[in-house]
Protein backbone atom coordinates (compact mmCIF):
# COMPACT_ATOMS: atom_id res chain seq x y z
CA UNK A 1 0.00 0.00 0.00
CA UNK A 2 1.33 3.38 -0.12
CA UNK A 3 2.57 4.42 -3.64
CA UNK A 4 2.47 8.19 -2.61
CA UNK A 5 4.14 7.46 -0.84
CA UNK A 6 1.81 7.65 2.30
CA UNK A 7 1.12 5.45 5.01
CA UNK A 8 -2.03 4.47 5.04
CA UNK A 9 -2.99 5.36 1.44
CA UNK A 10 -3.11 2.93 -1.06
CA UNK A 11 -2.83 5.92 -3.94
CA UNK A 12 -4.82 3.90 -6.85
CA UNK A 13 -7.77 2.51 -5.21
CA UNK A 14 -8.57 6.09 -3.40
CA UNK A 15 -8.35 7.88 -6.61
CA UNK A 16 -10.60 4.95 -8.01
CA UNK A 17 -13.03 4.96 -5.62
CA UNK A 18 -13.11 9.22 -5.33
CA UNK A 19 -13.18 9.48 -9.02
CA UNK A 20 -16.53 7.35 -8.84
CA UNK A 21 -17.93 10.04 -6.37
CA UNK A 22 -16.35 12.96 -8.35
CA UNK A 23 -16.12 12.51 -11.62
CA UNK A 24 -14.72 15.89 -12.58
CA UNK A 25 -11.77 14.49 -10.07
CA UNK A 26 -8.44 15.43 -11.98
CA UNK A 27 -5.40 12.91 -11.27
CA UNK A 28 -2.94 12.32 -9.73
CA UNK A 29 -3.79 13.30 -5.96
CA UNK A 30 -1.37 14.30 -3.40
CA UNK A 31 -2.00 12.95 0.03
CA UNK A 32 -0.96 15.14 2.92
CA UNK A 33 -1.32 13.85 6.94
CA UNK A 34 -2.64 17.03 8.52
CA UNK A 35 -1.14 17.66 11.66
CA UNK A 36 -3.15 17.75 14.80
CA UNK A 37 -4.88 14.62 14.76
CA UNK A 38 -3.95 12.18 17.49
CA UNK A 39 -6.85 9.50 17.51
CA UNK A 40 -7.64 8.63 13.69
CA UNK A 41 -5.38 9.52 10.81
CA UNK A 42 -6.60 12.79 8.98
CA UNK A 43 -5.17 13.56 5.10
CA UNK A 44 -5.82 16.15 3.37
CA UNK A 45 -6.03 15.17 -0.67
CA UNK A 46 -5.59 17.50 -3.73
CA UNK A 47 -5.96 17.40 -7.05
CA UNK A 48 -4.10 17.93 -10.16
CA UNK A 49 -6.35 21.21 -10.75
CA UNK A 50 -6.12 21.96 -7.20
CA UNK A 51 -9.19 20.23 -5.73
CA UNK A 52 -8.97 19.77 -1.94
CA UNK A 53 -11.07 16.70 0.08
CA UNK A 54 -10.39 15.23 3.49
CA UNK A 55 -9.73 11.63 4.06
CA UNK A 56 -10.68 10.32 7.61
CA UNK A 57 -9.25 6.83 8.48
CA UNK A 58 -8.35 4.98 11.60
CA UNK A 59 -4.70 4.34 12.94
CA UNK A 60 -2.50 2.07 11.34
CA UNK A 61 -2.04 -0.24 14.55
CA UNK A 62 -3.28 -0.69 17.87
CA UNK A 63 -6.87 -0.24 17.05
CA UNK A 64 -9.15 -1.02 19.66
CA UNK A 65 -12.29 -2.50 19.93
CA UNK A 66 -15.23 0.00 19.30
CA UNK A 67 -13.21 3.14 19.00
CA UNK A 68 -12.14 4.39 15.31
CA UNK A 69 -15.09 3.88 13.85
CA UNK A 70 -14.92 6.64 10.94
CA UNK A 71 -17.92 5.54 9.32
CA UNK A 72 -20.01 6.95 12.74
CA UNK A 73 -18.27 9.82 12.10
CA UNK A 74 -19.48 10.07 8.42
CA UNK A 75 -23.10 9.12 9.24
CA UNK A 76 -23.25 11.77 12.26
CA UNK A 77 -21.83 14.93 9.56
CA UNK A 78 -24.14 13.40 6.80
CA UNK A 79 -26.99 13.70 9.29
CA UNK A 80 -25.91 17.02 10.63
CA UNK A 81 -25.56 18.79 6.90
CA UNK A 82 -29.12 20.13 7.15
CA UNK A 83 -29.34 21.55 10.38
CA UNK A 84 -28.00 24.86 11.81
CA UNK A 85 -24.60 22.82 13.05
CA UNK A 86 -22.24 23.70 10.46
CA UNK A 87 -20.46 20.39 9.24
CA UNK A 88 -18.43 19.37 5.67
CA UNK A 89 -20.24 17.67 3.26
CA UNK A 90 -19.29 14.05 2.99
CA UNK A 91 -18.38 13.07 -0.60
CA UNK A 92 -18.68 9.22 0.65
CA UNK A 93 -17.92 6.37 3.16
CA UNK A 94 -16.25 3.14 2.63
CA UNK A 95 -16.96 0.58 5.05
CA UNK A 96 -14.66 -2.45 3.11
CA UNK A 97 -11.07 -2.63 4.62
CA UNK A 98 -10.44 -4.42 1.31
CA UNK A 99 -10.66 -1.37 -0.83
CA UNK A 100 -7.65 1.44 2.06
CA UNK A 101 -6.98 -1.35 4.59
CA UNK A 102 -9.38 0.15 6.81
CA UNK A 103 -12.71 1.75 6.54
CA UNK A 104 -12.48 5.58 5.44
CA UNK A 105 -14.49 8.53 4.41
CA UNK A 106 -14.12 11.36 2.35
CA UNK A 107 -15.73 14.88 2.97
CA UNK A 108 -15.06 18.34 1.68
CA UNK A 109 -12.93 21.06 2.18
CA UNK A 110 -13.83 23.92 3.89
CA UNK A 111 -11.88 26.59 4.11
CA UNK A 112 -10.91 28.59 7.13
CA UNK A 113 -8.66 28.68 9.85
CA UNK A 114 -7.97 25.82 12.35
CA UNK A 115 -7.07 27.57 15.62
CA UNK A 116 -4.25 24.83 16.53
CA UNK A 117 -2.15 26.71 19.15
CA UNK A 118 -1.33 29.73 20.33
CA UNK A 119 1.10 30.60 17.38
CA UNK A 120 -1.57 30.70 14.85
CA UNK A 121 -3.83 32.76 17.35
CA UNK A 122 -1.52 35.16 17.55
CA UNK A 123 -0.70 35.35 13.94
CA UNK A 124 -3.76 35.13 12.04
CA UNK A 125 -6.44 36.95 14.28
CA UNK A 126 -6.86 39.96 15.39
CA UNK A 127 -7.66 40.70 19.19
CA UNK A 128 -11.60 41.21 17.51
CA UNK A 129 -11.26 37.77 16.23
CA UNK A 130 -10.71 36.22 19.10
CA UNK A 131 -13.34 37.67 20.95
CA UNK A 132 -16.03 37.03 17.93
CA UNK A 133 -15.01 33.49 17.94
CA UNK A 134 -15.38 33.27 21.39
CA UNK A 135 -18.63 33.88 21.10
CA UNK A 136 -19.40 31.96 18.24
CA UNK A 137 -18.08 28.74 19.32
CA UNK A 138 -20.64 28.96 22.39
CA UNK A 139 -23.45 29.28 20.03
CA UNK A 140 -22.80 26.96 18.14
CA UNK A 141 -22.40 24.55 21.13
CA UNK A 142 -26.08 25.71 22.31
CA UNK A 143 -27.14 24.81 18.16
CA UNK A 144 -25.83 21.69 18.74
CA UNK A 145 -27.36 20.52 22.00
CA UNK A 146 -30.94 22.69 20.47
CA UNK A 147 -31.13 20.11 18.01
CA UNK A 148 -34.04 17.79 16.99
CA UNK A 149 -32.18 14.48 17.29
CA UNK A 150 -35.23 12.64 16.16
CA UNK A 151 -36.05 15.01 12.79
CA UNK A 152 -31.95 14.53 11.45
CA UNK A 153 -32.35 11.10 11.87
CA UNK A 154 -29.97 10.60 14.82
CA UNK A 155 -32.41 9.21 17.32
CA UNK A 156 -30.82 5.78 17.25
CA UNK A 157 -27.24 7.20 18.08
CA UNK A 158 -27.00 6.29 21.07
CA UNK A 159 -28.92 5.33 24.62
CA UNK A 160 -30.31 8.16 26.19
CA UNK A 161 -30.17 7.77 29.64
CA UNK A 162 -27.24 6.92 31.71
CA UNK A 163 -24.57 8.82 29.82
CA UNK A 164 -22.02 9.66 32.54
CA UNK A 165 -22.14 6.35 33.66
CA UNK A 166 -21.64 4.29 30.12
CA UNK A 167 -18.97 6.51 29.90
CA UNK A 168 -17.44 5.62 33.39
CA UNK A 169 -17.41 1.88 32.44
CA UNK A 170 -16.47 2.67 28.67
CA UNK A 171 -13.20 4.63 29.41
CA UNK A 172 -12.63 2.13 32.78
CA UNK A 173 -12.19 -0.37 30.51
CA UNK A 174 -10.73 0.96 27.40
CA UNK A 175 -7.87 1.74 29.90
CA UNK A 176 -7.83 -1.46 31.23
CA UNK A 177 -7.42 -2.88 27.86
CA UNK A 178 -5.02 0.22 26.13
CA UNK A 179 -2.60 0.39 28.64
CA UNK A 180 0.32 -1.43 29.59
CA UNK A 181 1.67 0.48 32.45
CA UNK A 182 -0.42 0.53 35.81
CA UNK A 183 -2.35 3.96 36.39
CA UNK A 184 -4.11 3.56 40.20
CA UNK A 185 -5.02 7.06 40.56
CA UNK A 186 -6.88 7.32 37.76
CA UNK A 187 -8.47 3.63 38.59
CA UNK A 188 -9.23 5.66 41.72
CA UNK A 189 -10.96 8.76 40.22
CA UNK A 190 -12.98 6.66 38.28
CA UNK A 191 -14.58 4.80 41.40
CA UNK A 192 -15.13 8.30 42.97
CA UNK A 193 -16.88 10.12 39.99
CA UNK A 194 -19.03 7.09 39.49
CA UNK A 195 -20.11 6.72 43.14
CA UNK A 196 -22.39 10.00 42.48
CA UNK A 197 -23.08 11.09 39.36
CA UNK A 198 -25.33 14.04 38.89
CA UNK A 199 -28.73 13.70 37.41
CA UNK A 200 -28.88 14.90 33.96
CA UNK A 201 -31.31 17.33 32.90
CA UNK A 202 -31.57 16.69 29.20
CA UNK A 203 -30.24 14.30 26.92
CA UNK A 204 -28.96 15.89 23.36
CA UNK A 205 -26.28 15.22 20.98
CA UNK A 206 -22.57 15.16 22.48
CA UNK A 207 -20.17 16.12 20.43
CA UNK A 208 -17.36 14.50 23.17
CA UNK A 209 -14.48 16.41 22.34
CA UNK A 210 -15.66 19.89 21.15
CA UNK A 211 -13.05 22.38 21.32
CA UNK A 212 -11.78 25.89 20.01
CA UNK A 213 -9.02 23.34 17.81
CA UNK A 214 -11.61 20.93 16.30
CA UNK A 215 -12.80 23.96 14.72
CA UNK A 216 -13.10 25.75 11.06
CA UNK A 217 -13.44 29.88 11.31
CA UNK A 218 -14.62 31.82 8.85
CA UNK A 219 -12.45 34.84 9.38
CA UNK A 220 -13.43 36.57 6.13
CA UNK A 221 -16.56 37.44 7.29
CA UNK A 222 -17.76 40.07 10.55
CA UNK A 223 -18.21 38.11 13.68
CA UNK A 224 -15.52 35.06 13.33
CA UNK A 225 -18.21 32.57 12.40
CA UNK A 226 -17.51 28.74 12.74
CA UNK A 227 -17.58 27.68 9.40
CA UNK A 228 -17.52 23.58 10.60
CA UNK A 229 -17.21 21.43 13.53
CA UNK A 230 -14.77 18.49 13.30
CA UNK A 231 -13.99 15.26 14.65
CA UNK A 232 -17.10 14.01 15.78
CA UNK A 233 -15.23 10.50 16.96
CA UNK A 234 -16.42 10.75 20.28
CA UNK A 235 -19.75 11.64 19.41
CA UNK A 236 -22.92 10.08 20.77
CA UNK A 237 -26.56 11.27 22.70
CA UNK A 238 -26.17 12.19 26.23
CA UNK A 239 -25.59 14.51 28.57
CA UNK A 240 -24.76 18.18 27.08
CA UNK A 241 -23.15 19.41 30.36
CA UNK A 242 -20.53 16.96 29.37
CA UNK A 243 -19.45 19.31 26.60
CA UNK A 244 -19.09 22.31 28.47
CA UNK A 245 -17.16 20.49 30.80
CA UNK A 246 -14.96 19.48 28.07
CA UNK A 247 -14.80 22.96 26.91
CA UNK A 248 -13.82 24.37 30.31
CA UNK A 249 -11.16 21.50 30.78
CA UNK A 250 -9.62 22.68 26.84
CA UNK A 251 -10.09 26.05 27.83
CA UNK A 252 -6.88 27.98 29.22
CA UNK A 253 -6.06 31.01 30.42
CA UNK A 254 -2.40 30.99 31.44
CA UNK A 255 0.43 28.81 30.72
CA UNK A 256 1.91 29.57 34.00
CA UNK A 257 -1.33 28.40 35.55
CA UNK A 258 -3.16 25.63 33.83
CA UNK A 259 -2.85 22.50 32.66
CA UNK A 260 -1.97 22.22 28.98
CA UNK A 261 -2.75 19.03 27.71
CA UNK A 262 -2.29 19.48 24.13
CA UNK A 263 0.73 21.49 24.42
CA UNK A 264 0.40 25.08 23.44
CA UNK A 265 -3.12 26.18 23.85
CA UNK A 266 -4.93 28.96 21.67
CA UNK A 267 -6.90 30.48 24.31
CA UNK A 268 -3.98 32.09 26.42
CA UNK A 269 -3.81 34.86 23.58
CA UNK A 270 -5.28 38.00 24.62
CA UNK A 271 -8.65 38.84 23.10
CA UNK A 272 -10.28 35.49 23.87
CA UNK A 273 -12.62 35.20 26.79
CA UNK A 274 -12.14 34.07 30.10
CA UNK A 275 -13.71 30.20 31.41
CA UNK A 276 -16.08 32.62 33.13
CA UNK A 277 -17.54 34.52 30.27
CA UNK A 278 -17.78 30.84 28.02
CA UNK A 279 -19.36 29.40 30.71
CA UNK A 280 -21.84 32.50 31.83
CA UNK A 281 -22.68 32.76 27.59
CA UNK A 282 -23.51 29.22 28.32
CA UNK A 283 -26.07 29.89 30.59
CA UNK A 284 -27.21 33.04 29.02
CA UNK A 285 -28.25 30.77 26.09
CA UNK A 286 -29.25 27.50 27.20
CA UNK A 287 -32.17 26.94 30.04
CA UNK A 288 -29.92 24.35 31.90
CA UNK A 289 -28.62 24.41 36.06
CA UNK A 290 -24.79 24.72 35.81
CA UNK A 291 -24.78 24.59 39.56
CA UNK A 292 -22.78 20.72 39.19
CA UNK A 293 -20.80 22.00 35.95
CA UNK A 294 -17.55 21.19 38.54
CA UNK A 295 -18.46 17.37 38.61
CA UNK A 296 -18.34 17.55 34.42
CA UNK A 297 -15.18 18.97 35.22
CA UNK A 298 -14.12 16.63 36.96
CA UNK A 299 -14.97 13.72 34.77
CA UNK A 300 -13.46 15.91 31.68
CA UNK A 301 -9.99 16.00 33.26
CA UNK A 302 -10.59 12.07 34.11
CA UNK A 303 -11.87 10.67 30.62
CA UNK A 304 -9.17 12.77 28.73
CA UNK A 305 -6.14 11.42 30.90
CA UNK A 306 -7.41 8.09 28.93
CA UNK A 307 -7.86 9.21 25.97
CA UNK A 308 -4.15 10.43 26.07
CA UNK A 309 -3.13 7.27 27.05
CA UNK A 310 -4.57 5.00 24.40
CA UNK A 311 -2.91 8.06 22.48
CA UNK A 312 0.81 8.05 23.80
CA UNK A 313 0.48 3.14 24.00
CA UNK A 314 -0.68 3.67 19.98
CA UNK A 315 2.73 5.99 19.56
CA UNK A 316 4.96 3.57 20.91
CA UNK A 317 3.61 0.56 19.20
CA UNK A 318 4.25 2.86 15.81
CA UNK A 319 0.73 3.77 15.41
CA UNK A 320 1.60 7.26 13.79
CA UNK A 321 3.94 8.07 10.69
CA UNK A 322 4.25 11.71 12.26
CA UNK A 323 4.62 12.21 15.60
CA UNK A 324 5.40 15.81 17.01
CA UNK A 325 6.94 15.99 20.65
CA UNK A 326 3.31 16.82 22.22
CA UNK A 327 2.67 12.80 21.65
CA UNK A 328 5.99 12.16 22.88
CA UNK A 329 5.88 13.48 26.66
CA UNK A 330 2.04 12.24 26.65
CA UNK A 331 2.89 9.70 28.93
CA UNK A 332 3.82 12.34 31.31
CA UNK A 333 0.59 14.29 30.00
CA UNK A 334 -1.71 11.79 31.49
CA UNK A 335 0.16 11.58 34.72
CA UNK A 336 -0.59 15.18 35.57
CA UNK A 337 -4.28 15.12 33.97
CA UNK A 338 -4.94 12.07 35.73
CA UNK A 339 -3.92 14.02 39.47
CA UNK A 340 -5.69 17.19 38.09
CA UNK A 341 -8.89 14.67 38.24
CA UNK A 342 -8.16 13.73 41.31
CA UNK A 343 -8.24 17.46 42.62
CA UNK A 344 -11.32 18.10 40.65
CA UNK A 345 -13.34 15.38 41.72
CA UNK A 346 -12.14 15.91 45.13
CA UNK A 347 -13.13 19.37 45.30
CA UNK A 348 -16.59 18.83 43.61
CA UNK A 349 -17.55 18.40 47.38
CA UNK A 350 -20.69 15.58 46.46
Amino acid sequence: MGDAGTDGIDAAAVTAWLAQRRPELRPPLEFDVIAGGRSNLTYTVTDEAGARYVLRRPPLHSVLESAHDVGREARIMAALVDSAVPVPVVVGNEPDPEVNGAPFFVMEHVEGLVTRDATVAEEQLTPAQRAEASASLVDTLVTLHDVDVDAVGLGELGRRDGYVERQLRRWSGQLEKGSTRDLPLLVEVGRRLAADVPAAQASTIVHGDYRLDNLILDTSTAGTPVAAVLDWELCTLGDPLADLGTLSVYWAESPDEDLLPLGSMPTIVDGFWSREQVVARYAEASSLDLSELDYYVAFALWRLAIILEGVFQRFTAGAYEHVDEGVRAMGDTVIELAQAADGAARAVGR
